[in-house]
């Protein structure tokens, strides 16, 4: 306004530059949630969990607790996610990419959070405590599973990338899933037979922690293999990829 007048044309204009103004920051403030909401390849190259998993890793395999099995088995399972990755299920379209299920459902996060407890963070206090108290069979008995446990986690964040399609980040977690099942059996037969014709040399608490875990990681696991992954998570994730790729076509 001037004067009370009427508007002037510099009073005419200022509205359409606020406009342009206005859209410019939609524009600027939408690129910038598409940056943070979609996978990148300029992301950081190691998440911090990639790193704690790889260190467990190194540490593991420098005490030679880890069998050359379980080292060729996280070499074949790098070699053939890619192989798969091209041949199988290529990325179709990545952009379109998402998540199997909403990380922000809660109980989900609750069912990764114990399965990391149960799994890695036990274990891994448990290995230490043997060290101290000199309980080499038990360290060496429950090693191989933590080992191709912290290689999952390092190899799942290799997966969530925009140049993997969904299932070959299914494929991840099924395959070392259903390796560990028996190098947790091979930990519990320890825990419960070797260790009573052997000469114990932890505590009898120590004899009765290992057996407890043992037990808990084989009831978590099986339940993850058969009562999460196969009849849950491997359909939906299959489901979504070829319903992307009928859109694509």
């Amino acid at each position: 306004m001037s004067g009370g007048v009427g508007p002037t044309c510099n009073d005419i204009s200022l509205p359409r530059e606020q406009e342009q103004e206005h859209k410019i920051h939609e524009d600027i403030s939408s690129l910038r949630k598409s940056q943070h909401t979609s996978p990148s390849k300029k992301a950081a190259f190691l998440s911090f969990t990639q790193l704690n998993a790889l260190a467990v890793i190194i540490v593991l395999a420098a005490s030679g607790m880890v069998s050359p099995e379980d080292f060729a088995f996280v070499a074949f399972s790098i070699f053939y996610m890619y192989f798969i990755s091209r041949v199988a299920f290529p990325c179709i379209d990545p952009s379109k990419e998402s998540l199997v299920f909403d990380p922000k459902n809660k109980i989900l996060n609750i069912y990764v959070f114990v399965g990391g407890i149960i799994g890695l963070f036990l274990p891994i206090a448990y290995i230490f405590e043997g060290i101290f108290e000199g309980d080499k069979d038990g360290i060496r008995a429950a090693a191989p599973h933590v080992f191709l446990l912290a290689s999952q986690v390092f190899m799942e964040g290799v997966s969530f990338s925009d140049r993997f399609a969904i299932p070959v980040r299914v494929f991840v977690p099924v395959f070392y899933n259903s390796r560990r099942i028996f190098t947790i059996v091979e930990w519990l037969r320890s825990e419960m037979s070797a260790k009573v014709e052997e000469e114990h040399r932890g505590s009898a608490r120590r004899l009765h922690i290992g057996r407890v875990l043992a037990l808990a990681n084989m009831a978590f696991w099986c339940f993850n293999l058969f009562g999460f992954l196969l009849p849950v998570y491997l359909p939906k994730a299959f489901k979504k990829y070829y319903s992307g790729s009928k859109v694509q076509d």
